[in-house]
C-alpha cells in the first residue's frame, strides 16, 4: 500500500475512533435523558395533581365519580398537537390513588382495580414512607412497546400521609422521540465520517505531495532530461530532497568524469597512433631521405589534419562539460526564432558558395521562445553543419520554423519546431538508436571521415534544457529531417 493510502486510512481511522465514540455514547444514553426530561414533567403533574386532592379532602368533598367522569371527558378530548414531527390527538396519561395502606380508590384507566392492594408497587410503597416513587412497568415483559413510566406524589392531609396520587405515562412517545434522535444521530455521524475522509484525503495528499514531486525529478534525471530542482518547504522532506539532489550530483560527477575520461581517450588512440606513426617515419634519417617530396607532405598534412582533430575533440569535449554541468538555464531571454535562423543562415554562406549549396529558408515571423539565445544559435549551427556534410554537391538545405499544440503529456503550452532537413542518404537503419550518443559519428560520402561526434550529443542537451527534444528521421525519399523542439 502506497504512503498516502496508509496516511489516510491512519488520519480516517482516528478520526472515526474520535467521533464514533461519543456518537455511541450519546445514542446509547438518549433514552435515558428523554425518560428524565418526561419524569420531571410528570413529578409536577403528580404534585399538582396532589394538591387539588388534599384541597377536595380538606372540604369533603374528594369523590370519586367526578374524577372518574373528569378522566372520561379528558380522554374523549380530541387534540390537534404538532409537536415536531409527532401528531398528538389524545390525551395519553392516566391516574391512580391509592389510601395509606396501598389500597387503590380510584383509576383513570382500569377501574376495576378499584380495592385491590399497590401497597408492593415501587412508586407506592417509597412514597407511603416518605420518599420519592417511581416505577417504569411493561404490561407485557416480552414486548418493550408496552412500558409505561410511574411517577408517585404524597396526598397529605394535616400533616400525615393520606394517600398516594400516581401519574401513569406510556412511553410509546418516547420511543418515538428518541428512535428520531438516533436516526439524526446516525445521519450526523455519516456526515462527519464523510468530512473526516474528506480531511484525511486532504491531509495524505498535502503530506505526499512533495513526496512525488520529488519522485518526478528523480524520474527526470533518470530519463536523462534537467528538471530543475522542485520548490519544497523547509521541512523533513524539503531537507530530504535537497540531500537527494547533492547526492546526484555528485554521484554525476563523478560518473561524468570516468566517462568522459574513458571516452576522450578511446577517441584520442587512433590520431595519435597516426601522428605517433608519421612522426616515425619522417624521424627516420634513411626513410625520410629516400621519401618523395608529395609523401612527405602527405604524412605532414595526416598530423595536421590529425592535431586539428585532436584539437576539435578536446574543444566540443569543454564545450559539452560546460553545458552538462549546468542543471538549468541561468538566464531566460525572449529569442526571435526569425532571427536565430537568418543569423545562423548568414554565417554558413561561404560554405554554400563552395559546395555549391543553397538554402530554402521559411523563418516563421512572429516566434520567439524563452531561453538561451546563445546556446540555441549553437545548437541549430551543430544541426545545420550536419545537413551541409552529407548533402550531395548542389543539394538544398530546407530550414523551417512553425508552431504547433504541444503533445507532451501534462504541457499544455504550444511549442515552436524548427526543422532541417538535406537531400543526402539518410541514417542508417542501425545507427538510428546511437546518433545522438558521444563519439558516435557516420562517414561522410564525399570524404569518408568522421567528426568529433559530439555535436549531436550537444543539440540534445541544449533542448533538454530547454525543456523541449531532438530527433532525427529519414524522409520518405532521399534525405534527413532533424527536429529540434522547443516549448514556447
Amino acid at each position: 500500500m502506497s504512503i498516502g493510502g496508509r496516511i489516510f486510512i491512519a488520519c480516517l481511522a482516528v478520526s472515526c475512533a474520535c467521533l464514533l465514540y461519543p456518537l455511541y455514547r450519546l445514542a446509547d444514553t438518549i433514552a435515558v435523558h428523554y425518560r428524565e426530561g418526561v419524569e420531571d414533567s410528570l413529578t409536577d403533574q403528580a404534585n399538582i395533581l396532589a394538591s387539588l386532592v388534599e384541597a377536595e379532602i380538606a372540604r369533603h368533598q374528594f369523590s370519586r365519580q367526578n374524577w372518574q367522569a373528569l378522566f372520561a371527558r379528558i380522554h374523549n378530548r380530541e387534540l390537534a398537537a404538532r409537536i415536531y414531527d409527532l401528531d398528538k390527538e389524545r390525551v395519553d396519561s392516566h391516574l391512580t390513588i391509592t389510601d395509606n395502606k396501598g389500597i387503590v380508590l380510584f383509576d383513570s384507566e382500569n377501574p376495576e382495580n378499584i380495592g385491590k392492594d399497590f401497597s408492593a408497587w415501587r412508586d407506592v410503597a417509597l412514597t407511603l414512607s416518605g420518599r420519592y416513587g417511581a416505577r417504569t412497568t411493561r404490561l407485557d415483559r416480552a414486548d418493550e412497546t408496552t412500558s409505561r413510566l410511574h411517577v408517585a406524589a404524597p396526598i397529605v392531609v394535616d400533616g400525615t400521609i393520606w394517600g398516594v396520587l400516581t401519574v401513569v405515562k406510556p412511553t410509546t412517545n418516547i420511543r418515538y422521540f428518541v428512535s428520531g434522535a438516533k436516526l439524526e444521530i446516525a445521519e450526523s455521524g455519516l456526515i462527519a465520517f464523510i468530512i473526516a475522509g474528506l480531511f484525511s484525503l486532504a491531509a495524505a495528499t498535502w503530506i505526499t505531495r512533495p513526496i512525488k514531486t520529488l519522485t518526478g525529478y528523480a524520474r527526470g534525471i533518470r530519463d536523462g532530461l534537467s528538471p530543475a530542482f522542485p520548490r519544497l518547504a523547509n521541512n523533513e522532506i524539503g531537507e530530504m530532497g535537497r540531500a537527494l539532489a547533492e547526492m546526484q550530483r555528485a554521484l554525476e560527477g563523478r560518473r561524468y568524469v570516468e566517462q568522459y575520461v574513458q571516452h576522450l581517450t578511446h577517441e584520442l588512440k587512433s590520431p595519435l597512433s597516426a601522428i605517433h606513426g608519421a612522426a616515425e617515419l619522417l624521424a627516420d634519417e634513411g626513410a625520410g631521405k629516400a621519401m618523395p617530396p608529395e609523401r612527405r607532405a602527405r604524412f605532414i598534412a595526416n598530423i595536421d589534419g590529425q592535431s586539428r582533430r585532436i584539437q576539435a575533440i578536446v574543444d566540443r569535449m569543454l564545450e559539452l562539460a560546460a553545458l552538462e554541468n549546468r542543471f538549468c538555464l541561468e538566464n531566460r531571454e525572449p529569442v526571435s526564432i526569425s532571427a536565430l535562423i537568418r543569423t545562423v543562415c548568414e554565417s554558413f554562406e561561404p560554405l554554400l558558395a563552395a559546395g555549391n549549396h543553397s538554402f530554402a529558408v521559411d523563418p516563421g515571423e512572429g516566434l520567439t521562445v524563452s531561453g538561451d539565445g546563445f546556446l540555441l544559435h549553437q545548437a541549430m549551427v551543430n544541426l545545420v553543419q550536419n545537413a551541409l556534410d552529407f548533402s550531395p554537391p548542389g543539394g538544398s538545405i530546407a530550414i523551417r520554423a512553425f508552431r504547433r499544440p504541444s503533445r507532451q503529456p501534462n504541457r499544455k503550452c504550444s511549442e515552436i519546431i524548427l526543422e532541417i532537413s538535406d537531400q543526402g542518404p539518410g541514417v542508417p537503419l542501425y545507427a538510428s538508436e546511437k546518433i545522438f550518443d558521444k563519439f558516435f559519428s557516420l562517414p561522410r560520402a564525399s570524404t569518408g571521415q568522421k567528426s568529433t561526434g559530439l555535436g549531436l550529443n550537444f543539440v540534445r542537451q541544449v533542448a533538454i534544457m530547454h525543456g523541449g527534444r531532438v530527433s532525427i528521421e529519414n524522409l520518405p525519399e532521399d534525405g534527413a529531417l532533424a527536429r529540434l523542439i522547443v516549448p514556447e
